[in-house]
C-alpha cells in the first residue's frame, strides 16, 4: 500500500488520486515548455518570411544567416528538452526525429547563407581597397611589346 500523506487522506485522496494529481501538472509543464519552444521558431520563421520582400523567393544572405543559425540554437535547445523529459513528457519519437530532421536542414541553410554572406563581404572589401588603389590600375594587364 502507498503512503497518502494524512493531510490528503483527510481530503478522502487515495494514492492513485494523488498520482494522477503529482503528473497532471508535469505534463501541462511539457505541453507548454514545447509550445514555448514552438513559439520561439515560428517567430524566427515569420522574421524570416518578413525579409522576402515584393514576393521574392531568395532571401539577403546577410540578413538570413544570423536568423537560421537562430533556428539552429532554437532547435538545439528543443531536442535537448526532448531527449530529457520524452519519457517524463511521453514525447513520441517522431517528434524527437522530426526536430532533428529540422535541424539538420536549418543548419545547412545556415552554413549556405552564411558562407555567401563572407563572400559577398570579402568581395566589397576587395572592391573598396581597388578603389581606394585608383581603380583597377594594378590589375590592367599590360599588352606585350614588340612583334607579335
Amino acid at each position: 500500500m502507498s503512503f497518502v500523506p494524512p493531510s490528503l487522506r483527510a481530503l478522502g485522496l487515495s494514492a492513485g488520486a494523488l498520482l494522477v494529481l503529482s503528473t497532471a501538472p508535469a505534463l501541462a509543464d511539457c505541453a507548454t515548455d514545447i509550445q514555448g519552444f514552438m513559439k520561439k521558431r515560428d517567430g524566427v520563421i515569420a522574421q524570416l518570411k518578413g525579409l522576402q520582400k515584393g514576393g521574392k523567393k531568395q532571401l539577403d544572405p546577410a540578413a538570413a544567416c544570423p536568423k537560421f543559425r537562430s533556428l539552429t540554437g532554437i532547435m538545439n535547445e528543443t531536442i535537448a528538452y526532448f531527449e530529457k523529459n520524452k519519457e517524463w513528457c511521453q514525447i513520441p519519437d517522431q517528434f524527437v526525429d522530426g526536430a532533428k530532421q529540422q535541424r539538420a536542414q536549418f543548419s545547412k541553410t545556415a552554413g549556405q547563407a552564411c558562407g555567401i554572406a563572407a563572400k559577398i563581404e570579402k568581395m566589397k572589401k576587395q572592391a573598396a581597397q581597388q578603389q581606394a588603389q585608383g581603380g583597377l590600375g594594378s590589375q590592367v594587364q599590360q599588352l606585350p611589346h614588340g612583334p607579335l
